[in-house]
């Protein structure tokens, strides 16, 4: 089965949806044909999340197992997956074992009458980090600013006026209620600077995000901490917050202090890539 122009008009569109909602999915490419296969090079499948296939068609019942299997790897590590889809007969020719991987090809057995063999590209597409920036003073739209080349989703979140602040940045002005998305990496820096600190980092922790911290001196966190304890907020949770916010670099100035912010961030969200 080719994909026609119609196909691919109708998975761009649910790509687009996926993407505008924050959603992972992958989309599989049928790359290469030997013998007979009822899915031809060029074929696409788009994956979801659940390895449910919405859109497409990469040929029958095996070869979606091993496609559903693959994207879900993919999704999982953040990389593409090549898998190559082989009859038994060929596998057990070769020394090759079913889910082996070898040289960066991942064998998969094709149980089909068909004994055809197919090689599909699988790439996963992981929506952006967010980073949730509470506050719209100098630090606060800095960090704003010099994250937007750093492919996160940016939110800047404070009562007042921050819309148009800081150019493709979703502004959030009537509270700290703000959605992080859950199953998206997330990032919260609480940058109020004495303007709703205890609410915002209050909405912060109950976010459940990955990271979070608080722009401040060791003081103004202790005298804050003390606060939200009274007011019920664990110690446990207290105690993930980065406070005072970034890497230790000797920063002054709101840029330098941007700057060490998301250096911190960068590397929390990188080791867990490495891990």
């Amino acid at each position: 089965m080719t994909f026609s122009a119609k196909n691919q008009i109708r998975m761009n569109d649910e790509i687009e949806r996926l993407r505008r909602e924050g959603l992972a999915f992958a989309v599989a490419t049928v790359v290469r044909t030997v013998d007979a296969t009822s899915a031809k090079p060029g074929a696409k499948a788009l994956v979801l999340a659940d390895g449910t296939l919405a859109q497409g068609w990469v040929g029958g019942g095996c070869a979606r197992a091993a496609v559903a299997k693959a994207a879900l790897e993919a999704m999982r590590a953040g990389a593409p997956q090549f898998v190559s889809l082989r009859p038994e007969e060929l596998l057990d020719a070769e020394g090759v074992h079913p889910g082996e991987e070898r040289a960066g090809v991942r064998f998969a057995r094709n149980g089909c009458p068909s004994k055809g063999s197919m090689d599909i590209f699988v790439e996963p597409v992981l929506p952006q980090p967010r980073l949730v920036i509470c506050g719209n003073g100098p630090v606060a739209l800095a960090l704003a600013e010099l994250a937007g080349r750093f492919d996160f989703y940016r939110m800047l979140c404070a009562p007042g006026q921050v819309s148009g602040a800081v150019p493709d940045v979703e502004a959030l002005s009537d509270s700290f209620a703000f959605d992080t998305a859950p199953g998206v990496p997330r990032f919260v820096v609480v940058a109020t600077q004495g303007k709703g600190d205890a609410a915002a980092l209050r909405a912060a922790i109950a976010s459940g995000a990955e990271y979070i911290a608080f722009v401040g001196s060791h003081r103004k966190f202790a005298a804050l901490t003390d606060t939200l304890r009274t007011d019920g907020v664990a110690a446990d949770a207290l105690a993930r917050v980065h406070a005072p916010a970034g890497l230790h670099i000797h920063a002054i100035t709101p840029d330098e202090i941007a700057l060490s912010i998301l250096a911190q961030i960068v590397a929390e969200r990188r080791a867990g890539t490495r891990a």
